[in-house]
């Protein structure tokens, strides 16, 4: 699991910022919040314009170096306007069993890297640093690679080609390394890749209505499947949408989706913005037979009222109760220790602070408090 994130000079976040899912307080109550002693489901508050989405961005930014591909790549300002340091850093800390893993790296501002750094249990097991054409390598016998042929590697990132022609961007040694070295499949690098693999970021709106045709005749196709049809049904009825639905193939072959009645509604034409952001939702989660290692989910609920975000959140904690979920709102109805607890709730400042409620308040939260109230009568103002 990701132990701890750390962030410095990345878009709005000029100074270092970090998430520690391993600081917990003894809060007996919402322990399905926390999965072997580190956050597991996690909500952040934070007025618009604080960076909830660029932080999620950043979270995301170890698939773009490990597995390249334009999924998760960040096209716009990459290093804060108002830094003069020439990059944006990130350290990840994994726990895997009873390993630790820590990657950390910089990025230029056309997000070419600058450096990158593994550590593994305390011992350094390789270090490059691009911009001065320094390596490292010495402990890679440590996870059992030492049989990579460095050569190749350093061929294919030009070091010593200092003519002036574009530049492929280099490749990060993590990337190349976990392609081109025959590891045990009980290697540390596998199950960070692994983990890697399966972490995902949705930013919720209607994208329902903006799908093209065939993503969305692929989706339809899975609902042919009557058990999958009706778990759709089951899962929006759960979250409050009472409804039954038909899948009908029209004569031109393409299918379908209809709310049941004494006549067919189209569905997609008169289905609400909040019916059909779950239905993405579904669609991109839980209709996948995948299991997520982290999901962020950015202003999840800005199509829901109160009480279905509720259930939605309640139904990711029971669906994913290993995964670890962060989840953003602007919703202060969920900020009570029904759903979540004082040290998994958080807010985002518009300085670049991320501030636990448990940290943002001279008092003892306890579960009695009622915590939407105290936020609203400025409480933990001086942390926004």
């Amino acid at each position: 699991m990701l132990k701890k994130f750390t962030l410095r000079n990345y878009k709005n976040f000029k100074d270092e910022i970090y998430i520690d899912f391993n600081n917990i307080a003894g809060y007996q109550f919402s322990t399905d919040c926390i999965n072997n002693g580190i956050i597991s489901k996690m909500l952040i508050y934070g007025r618009n314009a604080t960076g909830k989405t660029n932080l999620g961005k950043a979270l995301m930014d170890i698939y773009v170096i490990m597995f390249g591909g334009r999924i998760y790549m960040d096209t716009g300002v990459f290093l804060n306007a108002d830094s003069k340091a020439d990059s944006a850093t990130f350290s990840y800390e994994f726990e895997f069993e009873n390993n630790m893993l820590k990657y950390e790296y910089s990025r230029f501002f056309n997000q070419e890297l600058k450096n990158e750094k593994l550590i593994i249990d305390g011992k350094t097991i390789f270090m490059c640093n691009f911009e001065r054409a320094e390596f490292y390598f010495d402990n890679l016998d440590y996870i059992n690679a030492e049989t990579a042929i460095i050569e190749r590697y350093l061929q294919s990132v030009d070091i010593e080609d200092d003519t002036e022609e574009i530049q492929e961007p280099k490749l990060p040694f993590l990337r190349w390394l976990t392609s081109n070295v025959a590891l045990n499949s009980d290697s540390i690098l596998i199950k960070l890749s692994n983990y890697v693999r399966s972490m995902t970021m949705i930013t919720a709106g209607n994208m329902m209505l903006r799908l093209s045709r065939r993503i969305n005749e692929g989706f339809f196709e899975t609902l042919e499947d009557s058990d999958r049809l009706k778990d759709l049904e089951d899962f929006l009825n759960e979250m409050g949408i009472e409804c039954r639905l038909v899948l009908k193939k029209l004569p031109d072959g393409q299918r379908e989706l209809y709310f049941l009645h004494e006549k067919l509604v189209p569905f997609y034409e008169t289905a609400s913005s909040g019916t059909l952001v779950l239905v993405d939702l579904y669609r991109r989660f839980i209709s996948r037979s995948w299991t997520p290692s982290f999901i962020y989910l950015d202003e999840f609920d800005a199509f829901y009222h109160y009480e279905m975000a509720e259930k939605v959140i309640n139904y990711f904690k029971k669906k994913y109760s290993k995964c670890q979920i962060i989840m953003t709102s602007h919703n202060t109805n969920l900020m009570t220790n029904r759903l979540m607890r004082p040290d998994c709730l958080f807010i985002l400042s518009r300085s670049g602070t991320l501030t636990a409620l448990c940290n943002a308040t001279p008092r003892e939260l306890r579960e009695g408090h009622n915590l939407e109230k105290m936020y609203i009568s400025g409480e933990f103002e001086k942390y926004e």
